[in-house]
């Protein structure tokens, strides 16, 4: 697998997750185009809206060191089926790379791949978009 490095230390930073709550750990991992990476994992707080999703977390962590030149990221999660990025993670991830690579897997191996673009079409027709009428 083209991903295999990014995929393991995702799997790697789900083991640091703190999800006390839902019992649902998250482990991210971030290539950049020139061969860095980036893990984190989620952060559950008592108070829902407060939680850090995986992939923001490796996201503030790729940023906090420099990065902004994302190609992939690799996210894993002990679920049944491949967890997809959540649609706030999704418009965080857009900003760096319209086009990113995301390579989901569970714990157990199953592994789906999609880009970035398919699951968050159009993402600058928000409020302050490219096409906003003033």
């Amino acid at each position: 697998m083209q991903y295999k490095e990014i995929m393991d230390a995702a799997a790697q930073a789900r083991i640091n997750a703190y999800a006390p709550y839902s019992k649902f750990t998250v482990g991210a991992a971030l290539l950049t185009k020139t061969g860095k990476i980036f893990a984190g994992s989620n952060i559950e707080n008592i108070s829902l809206g407060l939680t850090i999703c995986a992939e923001r977390s490796a996201v503030a962590n790729a940023i906090s060191n420099g990065s902004k030149d994302l190609e992939a990221i690799a996210i894993v999660a002990n679920s049944p089926e491949p967890a997809m990025p959540c649609g706030a993670c999704r418009q965080v991830l857009v900003e760096f790379n319209p086009d990113l690579v995301v390579v989901v897997s569970t714990t157990k191996g199953d592994v789906k791949e999609f880009r970035l673009s398919e699951l968050l079409p159009r993402p600058t027709h928000g409020i302050l978009g490219e096409h906003r009428d003033v």
